[in-house]
């Protein structure tokens, strides 16, 4: 498999947008909220345009010293979106929502990206930003599904140890079904774009269990020191 994948243009890519354009007629139609699906699609086009012009500069610029400066962006940023659904004390839990996705995320890019890629330099940016990004972005879903569940939990009058308990195994629930799925319900997006890249299929399994892995260990981890780092101050609020 040595085809190289095939280079789409602007014409044939407005071909993509026609099953969206149904979609759009149709909430159009039944009178439902077709503003804000235009304005989601719109934006989607807007920003993936834009992060393809940032990431050329940045593999062009080759520099650990700005993949380190959007390490730090990712996890202020996915640290804070994380409380997005914390009604009270967003900001005294930010900092524990920071560490948590700060160590398991750092903890698992580090091995990731050192141990098992061996990446030379370590900020090799075609490999560590996509890396960092799903590797923070899933802490961040998990850290979000963990908060929200435990302070319901608590909110209903739960002690903290069964109330961390059922946070945890919920906010593990996207993971563990993913890992169920992958290779009989879906082939994931990064063993897909290798494959049709003209990777081996064989080299682009073994690529996607190191996903796998490293996000669930990711979302496991950040969830657990959540809700470790953050107990004095949710049962306080309790």
């Amino acid at each position: 498999m040595e085809e190289s994948l095939q280079n789409i243009s602007l014409a044939h890519l407005a071909l993509a947008f026609v099953p969206v354009a149904m979609v759009i007629t149709i909430l159009v139609r039944w009178s439902l909220d077709a503003g804000h699906a235009l304005y989601a699609v719109a934006r989607m086009l807007g920003q993936l345009l834009l992060v393809g012009y940032v990431l050329a500069f940045i593999f062009d610029a080759n520099s650990g010293w700005i993949i380190f400066a959007i390490l730090v962006v990712m996890v202020f940023a996915s640290s804070w979106i994380a409380l997005g659904i914390v009604k009270e004390n967003r900001r005294a839990l930010f900092k524990y929502s920071l560490l948590s996705i700060l160590v398991a995320g750092g903890f698992v890019l580090a091995v990731i990206s050192q141990g098992v890629v061996q990446l030379d330099p370590w900020y090799l940016p075609r490999y560590m930003i996509p890396l960092a990004g799903m590797i923070f972005a899933n802490a961040m879903n998990s850290v979000s599904l963990v908060a929200e569940r435990v302070i319901s939990e608590l909110s209903r009058g739960e002690d903290f140890i069964r109330a961390r308990n059922i946070a945890f195994q919920a906010s593990l629930i996207p993971m563990t079904n993913s890992l169920l799925a992958v290779g009989l319900v879906s082939l994931p997006g990064m063993m897909t774009g290798q494959i049709l890249s003209g990777v081996s299929p064989h080299i682009a399994a073994r690529y996607q269990i190191m996903v796998m892995c490293m996000i669930f260990g990711a979302s496991g981890i950040a969830s657990m020191l959540f809700l470790v780092l953050s107990k004095s101050t949710l049962t306080q609020q309790k």
